[in-house]
């Protein structure tokens, strides 16, 4: 059997190769300011680069790492370049690249306690962590009859969390029986996306789920978000769940925390706070005042992998009340069973959440807690706050542009004055030349432009060159006119 043939990568093999990819990818960071930002391909053109069919024989690894650089390169985004702009940062770190292979190295399925109690117990402590360094409040640890999960995005997080509220309110006959179509959730206009997809998914449905109205700054209403309750009870509905935000998608509008757990305490109402991106600024107590009212909150949630330096995927959730999600996830076929389980000492997360399957993803998120401590967490969140800060100071002066909306953290919206057209061209212009990349929103109808500062590497000369670059276009775009 010891000539017995194998295709498999050896361990000399794999290390030298593994050294090949490090290096590769300590290349890309060093040159990635070289690229153009935004990828500038034709749609079907990768594809058209790629074989027919797939190799009848094992290739040399060279050559993977060669068509990497010839093949896919050109068809990257660069999400981690000092001048991403655009969307939401979505960085990632030297200590979480490093910790998300070590994780793929040990190929672990956390899906019980049992399959690997060390993938468990670290995410149940980082998670307890995660409590202290961002001010949430006690109910949220382990310890307390609450506790942390991490999911893959804040989009599944929003979904569990959901669900949890249905079975709660339907005393958990709506997983038996489906729903009845009385069930109604509330979020506001400028609550993110996946709360719509999260009503489809879970059969409440789209038309039960309100969006409420918000005020001057893009904020929920709570005195709207009351009435409307009212009125749905009335109606003969049962309101069951409201979803506020820590810093919307569009604008990072922040929503009254605490007004809007008043109105749930009042109707008894599941409150979820969405804090995807903004919650990352909590590590630093002078911007936590923005989360007053997480206390009453039943569910909470933000995304390490977008401003925490820890690379996608990692949301990081939690509940006041495990039993509540517990008991609304969790089915035991014969096949999982075992004593640790049945003895109800441990935690076997795929009680919490959608999947079974599950990676280790505490790991990355150790090792960047590990490598830059809190202090440096805050050191580089504060950087990138006065940042943006600056930027938006410099549109306030220059009296072709205006901001959109307040700028509380890291993210600015702001438009020329000229309209929808010049705003449009204004950023096509930057995109296609390729030395940053912007995206836009709309804001009371007004097509506006967004800058988020939170690039692992993005320094002030970044920032200083978005706004040079984006006066020049004004300018063009004003002498062609």
């Amino acid at each position: 059997m010891s000539d017995e043939k194998s295709f498999h990568m050896t361990p000399d093999e794999f290390r030298r190769h593994g050294h090949a990819v490090i290096d590769w990818i300590a290349d890309y960071q060093a040159r990635i300011e070289s690229f153009p930002v935004l990828s500038q391909v034709k749609p079907g053109e990768i594809r058209a680069a790629l074989p027919v069919n797939p190799p009848a024989q094992g290739e040399p690894f060279d050559a993977l790492l060669k068509d990497v650089e010839k093949l896919i390169l050109p068809g990257v985004t660069h999400w981690q370049s000092p001048n991403f702009f655009a969307y939401f940062p979505c960085n990632a770190s030297g200590p979480g690249i490093l910790g998300d292979l070590l994780s793929s190295g040990l190929g672990v399925q956390g899906m019980l306690w049992s399959t690997s109690p060390a993938c468990t117990e670290l995410e149940t402590h980082v998670m307890d962590w995660l409590v202290d360094m961002l001010g949430l409040p006690k109910k949220f640890m382990s310890s307390s009859a609450g506790g942390g999960v991490i999911q893959d995005t804040a989009s599944s997080a929003a979904l569990c969390a959901l669900l949890a509220g249905r079975e709660r309110a339907t005393n958990y006959v709506s997983n038996k029986k489906g729903c009845d179509g009385r069930l109604v959730a509330y979020a506001s206009t400028q609550t993110h996306s996946s709360l719509q997809k999260a009503a489809m998914i879970s059969g409440i449905g789209a038309d039960n789920l309100r969006l409420i109205e918000v005020d001057q700054n893009l904020a929920t209403r709570p005195d709207v978000l009351a009435k409307q309750i009212d009125a749905d009870r009335r109606a003969g509905l049962t309101p069951f769940f409201v979803c506020a935000t820590i810093g919307t998608t569009s604008s990072n509008a922040m929503d009254p925390i605490a007004a809007i757990a008043e109105v749930c305490h009042q109707h008894k109402l599941w409150l979820h706070v969405d804090a995807a991106m903004s919650g990352t600024a909590m590590l630093c107590p002078e911007f936590r005042h923005l989360q007053n009212g997480i206390e009453l909150a039943d569910s909470y949630n933000f995304n390490p992998h977008k401003w925490m330096f820890t690379n996608f995927d990692c949301n990081c959730f939690w509940v006041a009340d495990r039993k509540a999600l517990i008991q609304t996830l969790s089915i035991l076929p014969e096949y999982l069973r075992n004593q640790a389980t049945e003895s109800g000492a441990v935690i076997d997360y795929r009680d919490w959440h959608i999947q079974l399957g599950r990676r280790f993803r505490s790991l990355k998120l150790w090792f960047v807690i590990r490598h830059y401590g809190i202090e440096g967490l805050q050191h580089h969140i504060r950087q990138h706050v006065q940042l943006a800060q600056q930027f938006a100071e410099w549109v306030r002066n220059d009296a072709r542009f205006e901001l959109a909306a307040p700028a509380p953290l890291n993210l600015v919206c702001f438009r020329h004055k000229a309209g929808d057209a010049a705003n449009q061209t204004i950023m096509d212009r930057l995109n296609r030349g390729g030395d940053l990349f912007l995206t836009h929103t709309k804001l009371n109808g007004k097509l506006t432009l967004r800058l988020s500062v939170g690039q692992t590497h993005t320094q002030a000369r970044h920032v200083e060159n978005a706004w040079k670059r984006i006066r020049e276009e004004a300018r063009e775009f004003a002498t062609a006119g």
